[in-house]
């Protein structure tokens, strides 16, 4: 038997994707696709890009909510939530 070859290009692995996300006063989530968060396991911030003229930063959430579901998600400028998987 002989092995093919495909060629299916490059993608990008864990791609983020939209999440409905209600946070409170000082920026953290309280839900996440309408379930509560119970805990915020770890928050860390990413700066990168800094040399160009469009820098990246950014504040993640490593967030447990009801049920024992572990998100991490972020907000972009503008206000849109995204996770990662």
């Amino acid at each position: 038997m002989r092995a093919t070859k495909t060629n299916r290009g490059a993608r990008r692995l864990a791609e983020p994707e939209r999440v409905k996300v209600a946070a409170g006063s000082d920026g953290r989530p309280n839900s996440i696709e309408g379930r509560r968060v119970e805990a915020i396991r770890d928050s860390w911030i990413v700066e990168d890009r800094w040399w160009t003229k469009a820098p990246i930063r950014r504040r993640y959430y490593e967030a447990v909510t009801v049920g024992g579901s572990v998100e991490v998600v972020y907000r972009e400028p503008g206000g849109r939530w995204l996770r990662h998987r």
